[in-house]
């Protein structure tokens, strides 16, 4: 059901984690996902683990669905000294081509535990159906 992905992306994270360079809203991290269908639905899964639901914005136009989110730091008073900070922070974004066969107008989000999860309705049109086939009641024979 997703039509393209870029190549370049899962290079990209990788080159973020060991820079340790977070995402800005001109040049988002990636978010890492799982898509499956479920019967008739096909379920798009991202990870957003520390992300708060108000912080994430969903889009689609066309077929192009966007997601983005962005973790900020959390509030540290005066008298806290950082030791360590490894949970990436800033802003992560993910596009997908969606395939004409999704019903792009029912789209249904949840978000729970850190993960967004997106429903998105096979199309009627593209679901299977049966093709009856007519009776012979207007057929002649031709004798010759």
């Amino acid at each position: 059901m997703l039509m393209r992905t870029d190549p370049f992306r899962e290079m990209d994270r990788i080159v973020q984690q060991l820079s340790g360079t977070s995402g800005t809203w001109s040049k988002p991290s990636v978010m890492p996902m799982d898509a499956y269908r479920e019967g008739d639905v096909y379920v798009i899964a991202f990870d957003l683990p520390g992300v708060s639901p108000e912080a994430v914005d969903i889009d689609v136009e066309r077929n192009m669905l966007t997601v983005k989110a962005e973790r900020r730091p959390a509030a540290k008073g005066d008298t806290v000294q950082m030791e360590l900070s490894e949970r990436p922070l800033g802003v992560f974004s993910r596009q997908i081509m969606l395939a004409d066969t999704l019903d792009t107008e029912r789209i249904q989000a949840e978000y729970d535990a850190g993960v967004l999860t997106l429903r998105i309705p096979i199309a009627e049109r593209a679901k299977p159906r049966k093709i009856s086939i007519g009776g012979d009641s207007g057929r002649k024979q031709i004798s010759g």
